[in-house]
């Protein structure tokens, strides 16, 4: 029987050597999403007839097509906020219910290209606006280790269904750590890559003034770094271009970096820390020191310096979505849409400029740093149904939660978050990785070393 939480590149080099068909990987994966869907939410719409004809589509391709294919014969999801032509794309939203777009996202085109099998479209909270995906017209997206927390967001149901096994790729995206996010809550692997890595073409310019970014999830570095392969690089006019790497993203999954001086963002000052997550992260410094590497504590606090700043600008991209009956917008939603309606066109501007001054600020701080290290959320994983607490609460208990996330979207480094053990009460605990600008290359071997001297991939929830 195939094994559910098989690697990607385990599973293409099987497909490749024909001891399994495409058709056996799409029809396993359909049967257990249609079976594990309903109590996980992980999915909006499942696409049975698109992944068998998937299936049968890249077998017929010629031996050089298949080895070129770096997702050939993977199964994936794409996230119910990126345009699917003639596949519905809710963006989570009853104004967008039976939205049928009349073309792809760049990125859906690339993975197609690369030989995938597209399982369906995962839940996301309505227009990306939550860090918990629930509220909107998705079922909540419940965590595989525990169904009554949330699977994180706003990628939740990306991370549920990577963690649950239904399949084994997960496109997301990240405008404030939805990516990060969901993988720390669901205890997988996902990269918020530098901004202008991966094009937003055709749909997107600079999303959320060049906060958000499209990034793949995974349950291993390496099937991240391929993936990667697979998205990154611009489409001509793109908005924002990042260098090119100076190796394949997948090639870093085998270079362990030497001597790295990491800064670690101290937590001292963040009183909704929790303790266990303080104590996760301060373990993980002492197994990158065991590494060889040089850790540190500095008192930089990009999230707390800049949160009045980047609220108004999230809050400004959510209420650039057009909206028919705003009646029909899940309350905690609606507040941040109303918000940014209300802001005019020189406040934007002028946001935009002093968030742009204070990411330069902050990257020249962490200039002396190979990288940095910090929790991806102050606790793991909340109970569904509580942030917030209340509408009116929604930022300042939002802030509370992802203070480690949000600044680096402002200063466009990437930023990885990788599984990093485990609370007392079973659920996953992370550690964020994040590079110096358009640097994924250095995080993503550290990532991969700290992955081999602490492996996360031999523990599943128990689901069947």
């Amino acid at each position: 029987m195939l094994n559910p939480y098989i690697e990607a590149h385990e599973l293409r080099e099987m497909v490749m050597k024909k001891d399994l068909r495409p058709r056996e990987v799409a029809q396993f994966f359909i049967e257990r999403a249609q079976k594990l869907n309903p109590k996980l939410g992980a999915f909006m719409t499942l696409t049975p007839e698109r992944a068998l004809a998937d299936a049968d589509r890249i077998e017929k391709m010629t031996e050089a097509e298949q080895r070129r294919a770096l997702m050939f014969g993977v199964p994936y999801s794409i996230k119910d906020l990126n345009w699917t032509k003639d596949i519905r794309t809710s963006m989570g939203s009853k104004n967008y219910e039976n939205f049928m777009p009349p073309t792809d996202d760049e990125v859906v085109t690339r993975m197609r290209n690369a030989g995938g099998i597209l399982l369906g479209k995962t839940t996301t909270p309505e227009f990306g606006g939550r860090p918990t995906t629930e509220g909107g017209l998705c079922p909540p997206a419940r965590n595989p280790w525990n169904l009554e927390h949330t699977a994180g967001g706003s990628s939740g149901g990306a991370g549920s269904a990577l963690a649950a096994g239904l399949g084994s790729l997960a496109q997301g995206s990240d405008g404030g750590g939805s990516i990060r996010i969901p993988a720390a809550c669901c205890g997988v692997v996902g990269i918020k890559p530098s901004r202008g890595r991966i094009s937003m073409s055709p749909v997107a310019g600079e999303a959320w003034a060049g906060f958000a970014t499209f990034g793949p999830m995974a349950r291993s570095v390496r099937d991240v770094a391929t993936m990667l392969d697979v998205l990154h690089g611009p489409v001509v006019g793109d908005p924002y271009w990042a260098p090119e790497p100076i190796t394949s993203f997948r090639a870093a999954c085998d270079i362990s970096p030497r001597h790295l001086k990491i800064g670690m963002i101290s937590t001292t000052s963040l009183s909704a820390v929790d303790p266990e997550t303080i104590a996760a992260l301060e373990s993980a410094a002492k197994a990158l020191e065991d590494m060889g590497h040089h850790v540190e504590p500095i008192t930089c606090d990009p999230g707390g310096r800049m949160a009045d700043i980047v609220m108004p600008l999230i809050c400004a991209g959510i209420g650039s979505v057009p909206v028919n009956d705003i009646t029909l917008v899940d309350p905690v939603v609606r507040e941040l849409w109303e918000a940014g309606q209300k802001m005019t066109a020189s406040q934007y501007i002028l946001n935009v400029t002093q968030m742009h001054n204070m990411a330069r600020e902050v990257v020249q701080e962490l200039a002396p740093y190979d990288c940095v290290i910090s929790p991806v959320t102050s606790s793991p994983a909340v109970r569904l149904g509580t942030l917030p607490s209340h509408p009116g609460k929604y930022l300042m208990e939002l802030t509370a939660w992802i203070p480690f996330t949000f600044a680096f979207n402002a200063t466009g480094q990437p930023a990885f978050s990788v599984p990093n053990g485990f609370s007392k009460a079973g659920l996953p605990l992370a550690m964020q990785i994040v590079g110096r600008p358009a640097d994924e290359v250095t995080i993503i071997g550290l990532a991969a070393q700290f992955e081999k001297a602490r492996p996360w991939n031999n523990k599943h929830p128990q689901l069947d």
